[in-house]
């Protein structure tokens, strides 16, 4: 339809085209002759600027596809990116609670540890009392038994047992001392505490 009327215009055009040729008057035909070339100047220039525009529509549709494929991809590596990053975390996340939990058996066992110092601390200071008053009240006794009983003691017993013997002429012939001051005489197999 709307080519229909195009025909019709473009007829009724070239019917006025023919009257004026026919009336022959050179000045209005002049003048229709420019009225046509500055519609088709206008027509050219038209048809110049909406090619442009075209030109630019299909340029800027390029141009924001291309921004679009790229901020696609870009979106792919982030996520890609996240991903890995989320994979770290939680693996990091493992290596952390191991790490606590060795954290805390390594806090445990500095606790035992301390423990142990504590009792080694205590057992040494035992150690230090034994050697520094209970060895040489042993000692102190031994010599006493001696001077006394004129006893000859070997020392190649154990670290907790004395032994010895007499040189003196009377029924008893051998004595067995513990630490804990008891005297066991052969003879009469009954101790004799001091």
């Amino acid at each position: 339809m709307a080519q229909g009327h195009k025909f019709q215009d473009l007829e009724e055009t070239g019917e006025a085209l023919v009257a004026f040729i026919n009336s022959s008057q050179p000045e209005t035909l002049r003048q229709v002759k420019a009225e046509h070339q500055a519609l088709f100047d206008r027509h050219t220039e038209t048809r110049r600027i909406v090619t442009q525009i075209l030109k630019d529509v299909v340029q800027i549709e390029e141009d924001a596809g291309q921004r679009l494929l790229d901020m696609e991809e870009e979106k792919h590596l982030r996520d890609k990116e996240l991903r890995s990053l989320e994979e770290q975390l939680s693996q990091l996340t493992a290596k952390s609670q191991t790490s606590d939990s060795e954290i805390q058996f390594l806090q445990k066992e500095l606790e035992r540890l301390k423990s142990s110092e504590n009792e080694l601390e205590t057992l040494q200071n035992e150690v230090d009392e034994d050697t520094t008053e209970v060895i040489p009240s042993a000692v102190h006794v031994a010599q006493l038994y001696y001077l006394v009983t004129k006893i000859k003691w070997e020392y190649d017993t154990q670290p907790n047992i004395l032994k010895g013997g007499t040189s003196i002429t009377t029924s008893i012939t051998g004595i067995k001392m513990t630490i804990n001051t008891r005297i066991y005489l052969k003879t009469c197999n009954s101790p004799i505490y001091v």
